[in-house]
């Protein structure tokens, strides 16, 4: 039996968003002004924010999860979650002048796909953690009339469930196609999502865009590409699609 959907994670998979550069700018301005007198203490540096640690901390989580793994990581001690809950507001507000100011673009490659399998009859869902994500895909035309979003099936992008990696997203997609887990390809850029395909029981390819291929793997994705025109991707969603 093959596969009849793909469900797409979207921040890093299918546009190019500004979520990484919100995130640094908000906690840089956080340690610089409102809280200077933590910088001392924690590990954090401007420099020491890296893509890397990004990906690995950040990308894919619910946004009070990012605040917290990133404030963790810097060693900023907050018991209480009271900063998580502060840094994750100015992130909001940081992403959303950037989108606003239209500071992103669509990977070319995502859009190509999206519409490759939309001619196949293969099904599309959205799947991403973030309420962002619809903000960006309103903004992107295809066409005369259509917008990216109306090239999904089924939208579960920022729906309150549990965050990855947990699975809980990849699982509602699934149910408001109408089909089993099994049945379901995720295409995920961050390591958490790649935990949250594999723990709903879907096969998952992982869109290494940031050179970051190994950690991909290691979270377990079933194939790993730098590029959605890889013909290894059509093989597996589009050829054996029912």
């Amino acid at each position: 039996m093959g596969y009849a959907a793909a469900i797409f994670d979207i921040d890093g998979v299918l546009v190019d968003s500004p979520h990484e550069l919100a995130w640094r700018e908000a906690l840089q301005g956080l340690m610089q002004e409102r809280w200077a007198d933590l910088a001392a203490t924690s590990q954090y540096t401007p420099e020491r924010f890296t893509t890397e640690v990004y990906q690995a901390h950040v990308a894919g989580r619910p946004r009070l999860d990012g605040a917290t793994a990133a404030l963790r990581y810097f060693g900023i001690a907050d018991p209480a979650g009271e900063l998580a809950t502060i840094y994750a507001a100015a992130k909001q507000t940081a992403i959303e002048d950037l989108i606003q100011r239209g500071a992103f673009r669509v990977f070319d490659d995502g859009m190509q796909l999206l519409l490759r399998l939309r001619a196949a009859g293969v099904q599309r869902a959205a799947a991403s953690s973030s309420r962002n994500a619809n903000a960006f895909l309103v903004r992107v035309p295809v066409g005369a009339t259509e917008t990216m979003l109306d090239l999904f099936d089924a939208n579960v992008c920022g729906w309150p469930v549990p965050g990855k990696p947990d699975p809980a997203i990849f699982l509602a997609a699934a149910e408001e196609l109408g089909l089993p887990p099994q049945r379901c390809v995720v295409v995920e850029d961050a390591p958490a999502g790649v935990r949250a395909a594999r723990a709903a029981g879907m096969t998952c390819i992982g869109v290494a865009r940031l050179d970051d291929a190994a950690l991909l793997q290691t979270a377990g994705a079933d194939l790993v590409v730098t590029n959605l025109a890889d013909p290894r991707v059509d093989d597996l969603l589009i050829r054996d699609v029912i």
